[in-house]
């Protein structure tokens, strides 16, 4: 043991200073590798001023295609992996499997469906990525039974990509917004 501690006190300067050395590159390589993504970050993260206008027309797009009953045209508004869950937890991976999903829906309890999505806010991450909260409000859905359902209120929560210039939505996710509670006394 003493051998060992004798090696050490003579090895000891030097490993400290590599020590040293090290700590520092390493702490310059932490500030480089994360304050520069993070300044990159907020400098890349200034999108065109044509940018929220062409999300929100992406949004215009998907609603409108919606309310026309146009599984197609809905599903072409994501990108090709998207994923989709709905109010009721519904999940759906693909373009594809979303347009499948829409075509069944029309066909069905919202063929006489009208929504609107009203984009409340969009945050961008990079100038090709964004996070967008929408309201949503979908009427003329129809029950099983072919009864009216009431209108549903929601928030609508989106990561859109940008790809080949386009805004596409890669992943949607909505909730509904819970009943207002009944009036006092009733």
């Amino acid at each position: 043991m003493t051998t060992h501690v004798f090696l050490s006190a003579e090895a000891g300067p030097e490993p400290a200073k590599s020590s040293s050395r090290a700590i520092v590159i390493f702490a310059i390589a932490l500030i480089l590798f994360v304050e520069l993504p993070v300044s990159r970050a907020q400098d890349s993260a200034k999108a065109t001023d044509a940018d929220p206008a062409a999300i929100k027309q992406a949004f215009t797009d998907f609603y409108e295609s919606f309310s026309h009953h146009n599984a197609h045209a809905t599903a072409m508004t994501f990108a090709e992996d998207a994923d989709f869950t709905n109010m009721r937890g519904i999940h759906r991976h693909g373009r594809k499997d979303i347009e499948d999903w829409f075509a069944s829906l029309f066909k069905g309890n919202l063929k006489a469906s009208i929504r609107t999505d009203i984009v409340r806010s969009i945050r961008f991450f990079s100038p090709q990525m964004a996070a967008v909260d929408a309201d949503t409000l979908i009427t003329g859905t129809k029950a099983a039974d072919g009864s009216d359902v009431p209108a549903r209120k929601g928030l609508m929560i989106a990561t859109v990509t940008k790809q080949n210039g386009r805004w596409l939505i890669s992943v949607f996710h909505e909730s509904a917004y819970p009943a207002p509670p009944p009036a006092a006394g009733k």
